[in-house]
This record gives C-alpha cells, sequence and structure tokens, in this order.
C-alpha cells in the first residue's frame, strides 16, 4: 500500500466518506418519489424500511471483517481472504459497477438540479448546458479528489449536512402547506404488483448503498479498526431515519398535488406553493449532495482500482499514487473520465435526465447487492478461518445473502420501464468479470493468488516505550 497516507484520517473524514457515498438529502429527494410513482404510498415507507433492516444486517456482517483487517480495496479484499480469488474478481467488478454507476447518476443530477436553478432564474437551459454543467462538477472532483482524501471527505461531510438542512426544511413546509387537503387512504395507496414491489425494494436498497466505501480508506485510518467498523455500522440507521421521515412526507405530498408526476416533483411542488426561494435552495441542495455523492463513490471506486493495479489484476498505472498528494490521480483520472463520459452520452442521446438518474440508480443497486451478497458469506467464513468462528454471524450472514438473491431475481423480472436494459448491462458486466477470472485462473494462476492484499503493521505503528513494567 506504498504511496498512500497510512494511519492519518481521523474519525470525521472516514464517517463523512460513507455519509457522501449515501448522499442522503439528495436521494430523500430524488428516490422516494420513483418509488411512490412505482407501488404507492404506504408500500413505500415499508420497502425503505425493510431496505433499512436489510442494509443493516449486512453491515453487521461486514463489521467483524473491518475490525480485523485494513484495506483499500473493500469487499473485494475481504471476499478474496475468505471466499477466494477467483470469487474475489466478481465482487470487485460488481462493486466497481455499483461505484461508478452512482457516479454517473450523480453527474446527471448535478447538471439537472443546476439546470433548474437557472431555469427558475428565467434562464434558459439546453441540454448542451446541462452537459457542460456535469462536465464542470467532474472536473471540479478530480481536482478535489486529487489533492488528498482528507480536504474531499470533510467537504463531502460539510455539504450534506447543509443539504439535509435545506430539504427537511422544504419538505416540512409541504406538509404544513397541504395539512387540509391530504386524505389518509390516498396517501398509504398500493400501486402495482408484487414485481413492482421487489423492484421497488431495489431502488430503495440503492437509498442506502455505500455505507460499506469507508472499508476502503482503512488503511488510511488513524484507528482503522475503530472508526471504519463504527461508521459501517452506524450510517445505515442515520440515513434510515432520514428516509424514513422523507418517504413519509413525500407520500402525503404528492398524494394531493397535480403536480406529483413531473421529473422533479418536490420542487414543482413548492413552486404550486409560490415558494420559488424554497425550491432554489431544493435544488441546490440536490445539486450539492449529489456532487458530494460522486466525490465519495469515486474515492471509493479509484482505491479498489488501486488495489487491483497493485495486484496485476487491473492495468499497472492505476496502482500508482501521486508524488505529492499521495492518492491515486492516475486512477482517478481514468474513472472520471469514464464516469463522465457515460453521463455526455445518455444526455446527448436524448434519454431524459431523470429516466437517466433512475437507471443508473438501480444499476448501481444491482452492483452493490451484488457484491453484498458474497460479503455476508464472507464474514463467517473469514471467522472461521481465523479461528473465531460465529454461529449468530453465520445465521445472519446465510438469512441476508439469501434475502438479497431473492430481492434481485425478483427484481430482475419486474415490468417496470427500462428495467431489461439495466438487467441486461449487469448481467452482461459479471459474465465478462467470471470469465476474465476464469482465463486467470486457466492461463496466469500465479497472478490469482496475489490477490488479497491489505494493509500490514508496520515499525512505526508499535508504541516506543513498554506499557508493562
Amino acid at each position: 500500500m506504498s504511496g498512500l497516507r497510512r494511519r492519518r484520517l481521523a474519525f470525521a473524514p472516514v464517517f463523512a466518506q460513507s455519509v457522501a457515498a449515501i448522499a442522503p438529502a439528495g436521494t430523500a429527494a430524488v428516490t422516494p418519489p420513483f418509488v411512490i410513482a412505482a407501488v404507492g404510498g404506504g408500500p413505500s415507507v415499508l420497502a425503505f424500511l425493510g431496505a433499512a433492516l436489510l442494509t443493516w444486517c449486512v453491515a453487521l456482517v461486514v463489521r467483524p471483517m473491518a475490525q480485523r483487517i485494513a484495506v483499500t480495496g473493500g469487499l473485494y479484499t475481504y471476499a478474496a481472504k475468505s471466499l477466494g480469488p477467483t470469487c474475489a474478481i466478481p465482487v470487485g467488478w460488481s462493486a466497481l459497477v455499483g461505484y461508478a454507476a452512482v457516479s454517473v447518476a450523480g453527474l446527471v443530477a448535478v447538471g439537472t438540479y443546476l439546470g433548474r436553478v437557472a431555469m427558475l432564474a428565467g434562464v434558459d437551459v439546453p441540454v448542451a448546458v446541462t452537459m457542460l454543467l456535469s462536465v464542470a462538477a467532474a472536473a471540479a472532483a478530480v481536482v478535489l479528489m486529487t489533492r488528498g482524501i482528507r480536504p474531499s471527505a470533510v467537504a463531502t461531510l460539510l455539504i450534506e449536512c447543509v443539504s439535509v438542512v435545506a430539504i427537511l426544511t422544504a419538505l416540512g413546509y409541504l406538509l404544513v402547506a397541504e395539512r387540509h387537503d391530504v386524505d389518509p387512504v390516498q396517501a398509504v395507496s398500493w400501486r402495482g404488483d408484487t414485481g413492482d414491489l421487489a423492484m421497488s425494494a431495489v431502488v430503495a436498497i440503492s437509498a442506502f448503498v455505500g455505507f460499506e466505501s469507508a472499508t476502503t480508506l482503512s488503511a488510511e485510518s488513524f484507528r482503522p479498526f475503530r472508526s471504519v467498523p463504527r461508521t459501517v455500522l452506524w450510517t445505515p440507521l442515520a440515513a434510515g431515519v432520514i428516509y424514513l421521515l422523507a418517504v413519509g412526507a413525500e407520500a402525503v405530498a404528492l398524494s394531493v398535488d397535480p403536480t406529483a408526476g413531473s421529473g422533479t416533483p418536490l420542487s414543482d411542488l413548492l413552486l404550486h406553493h409560490d415558494s420559488r426561494l424554497l425550491a432554489v435552495a431544493l435544488d441546490l441542495g440536490v445539486a450539492a449532495s449529489f456532487f458530494a455523492c460522486t466525490v465519495a463513490s469515486i474515492n471509493a471506486l479509484v482505491r479498489v482500482l488501486f488495489t487491483m493495479g497493485r495486484e496485476g489484476i487491473a492495468p499497472r498505472r492505476a496502482g500508482r499514487a501521486h508524488p505529492r498528494f499521495h492518492t491515486p490521480a492516475a486512477a482517478i483520472a481514468a474513472a472520471m473520465t469514464v464516469v463522465t463520459g457515460c453521463a455526455i452520452a445518455v444526455l446527448w442521446v436524448g434519454v431524459a435526465p431523470q429516466d437517466a438518474i433512475r437507471s443508473f440508480l438501480t444499476l448501481s443497486a444491482f452492483g452493490y447487492l451484488g457484491s453484498y451478497l458474497p460479503a455476508c458469506l464472507a464474514g463467517p467464513i473469514l471467522l472461521r478461518r481465523i479461528g473465531e468462528p460465529s454461529r449468530a454471524l453465520a445465521i445472519l450472514g446465510g438469512t441476508a445473502a439469501a434475502l438479497i438473491g431473492l430481492l434481485m431475481v425478483a427484481a430482475a423480472f419486474s415490468g417496470q420501464p427500462g428495467n431489461t436494459a439495466v438487467v441486461a448491462v449487469y448481467v452482461a458486466i459479471m459474465v465478462a468479470g467470471i470469465a476474465f477470472a476464469g482465463a486467470l485462473r486457466r492461463f496466469a494462476p500465479d497472478r490469482l493468488r496475489g490477490i488479497g492484499i491489505f494493509d500490514e503493521p508496520q515499525r512505526d505503528d508499535l508504541l516506543l516505550t513498554s506499557v508493562f513494567r
């Protein structure tokens, strides 16, 4: 792991990484309307509650691994140390899909919501301007990430805090403004079928994914076996509280207003109530939150690539660190080029921004779930290998893995618009990953055996004075 700054990050930047990757502010404004439109208000609350519980179960399984190994590869390295290197490669590819897809959605959202702010100011914003705004956000993210993980993490945490306040304020105003027109039956109505509910649960889970990204900072954390497990455990719970408040408020608000079917319903609801200032604040908060999400997600993605580059699985250049800033600068540049290219491509071909955001969030959910499922199996196996077996963890991990598998299968056959294309893209990527792992096993077994590097204790990590006399 030489080249990165070891044992420098305090708890706050580590916590900021997971919080920003989840993007509770932006996600609370964007994701619940997708779910509410598909299945209705009542099932949406159940979908987000179930997503919170399932994500927390995954966190409980990942936490013991984070307490014992300091890594930069996250779940990819945990899988290598427990399930073996052949299984680790598809896990790593799935995690990369999750990080990259949510980053594409983040860039599209930044351009879209900043464009809406300009429209509210009376300026016409064509698609070309939206693309330029996305490119500008990508360039700013590259500068911030290259300068170091500490400044980027602190900046994203501040952005999220301000954005959460702005969005909760807007939701509170909507509830007060529409309190006399609420129809409780309409607010908790049920639409769609079982497949739609499963797909909505996957979309709801996409609101929580990224909580484990703090594990990619283990080698750079000052006290990795304390700060990273705490972050992994408590971030999904904190996000769950925010999302349940948001989805309940939005189910009520969207049930009584005719603008509920628009691409940006919350902002349009505020405009319907002559609250232009709050609408601007909401759009700025969503844009800022998704920018922070993009930064955090790419930070995690490039550290997985950095690990793969050091192992020879990815190009060796991905494993190089900047000589001055000690960040994976080459991997950052390559990842942002691909992510920005995808964001520009979908806007260029005429895909509606909201459809692009929904599709990439769904793809990211499949990517994350595809890495969470083997991680749930890896936790108990790793503990057993080091002589610390846990029957409770084995039951919890097996149950969570089974639920994730059933959810992915049910969601794959959902009839939601664009779902077939998303599933096809994910399956194609995973088939390629499995084929790549098989090719390495057949033609380059030595390289395959090198997978699973982690940060080992060094002499400088030891106490300089004797503790016991």
